[in-house]
């Protein structure tokens, strides 16, 4: 058998080859007979073939055509697998089946639009199990008043509850990454953990108030496109004082400053 394929830089390629954390990443995502999994990026296929004996169908995506050779003899023999190669990025996530079970080791550089995007999904997604840079799982749990705290951490707690599961050391992949791991349980809230009347303006918002995290809401809202004449009705209709920073802000305070802001007249 051929020799497999060097990890890619460009593609920050870092293999898991501990089987005790593929045993944990299972056991996290609780899966059963009946439901189907969404794999981004099997690598090299130890967690699919992990993931193919507990649930009843697996979607594994798979940017890395060279790949394909070694998934083959990998994953050879199951009959519950389709696999697919292309950008996850540009994959269709509206046509998974209903209450699809993401379980993923996402790549670090692109894992936040990934996030975003299966977030979009909420409808179709039961729960997730995500291995990311912990810097980036600290941020999806992060509190107000933090230093992670900021759009990732309310655009994820709006859609799911994140919880950390645990930490992975580097020495459980090929190559070592230089950055720590982190596995993160994520279930979809069949509801938003805040009512809002206009959701987009509410995602719009938030991102507008942590665009200048050290600027007040006032100054980064208005830097976003915002005007002073719709930012201050707004802030004092949702009881917020202009002199207030995002990082300071919980997300029912986003949510009412949201619909303040949809219900004034564009400025």
């Amino acid at each position: 058998m051929a020799l497999p394929p060097r990890p890619k830089k460009r593609l920050s390629q870092c293999f898991l080859v501990d089987h005790n954390i593929v045993r944990k990443i299972v056991a996290a995502a609780a899966l059963r007979r009946d439901e189907t999994v969404l794999e981004i990026g099997p690598g090299r296929g130890i967690l699919t073939r992990a993931l193919c004996e507990k649930a009843g169908h697996v979607i594994a995506i798979e940017l890395d055509r060279s790949l394909d050779e070694i998934l083959q003899a990998a994953l050879a023999g199951i009959d519950n697998l389709e696999l697919q190669f292309g950008d996850a990025l540009a994959f269709p996530y509206d046509t998974v089946p209903r209450g699809t079970v993401v379980v993923a080791n996402l790549p670090y550089a692109i894992s936040t639009p990934l996030l975003f995007k299966l977030l979009s999904a909420h409808h179709l997604i039961d729960r997730m199990v995500l291995m990311l840079q912990t810097e980036v799982a600290r941020r999806l749990v992060a509190r107000p008043g933090t230093k992670d705290y900021g759009i990732l951490s309310i655009l994820t707690q709006y859609r799911a509850v994140p919880s950390l599961a645990f930490h992975v050391s580097a020495g459980c992949f090929r190559p070592k990454p230089a950055v720590s791991s982190t596995v993160v349980v994520l279930p979809v809230r069949r509801t938003p953990s805040v009512s809002v009347a206009n959701e987009p303006m509410f995602i719009r918002t938030v991102r507008a108030s942590f665009a200048h995290r050290r600027k007040t809401l006032v100054n980064s809202l208005r830097d976003e496109g915002f005007s002073s004449e719709r930012i201050m009705p707004a802030l004092e209709a949702a009881g917020i004082e202009p002199t207030r920073r995002a990082e300071s802000l919980v997300i029912e305070q986003f949510a009412a400053l949201a619909d303040a802001l949809a219900e004034t007249k564009s400025v």
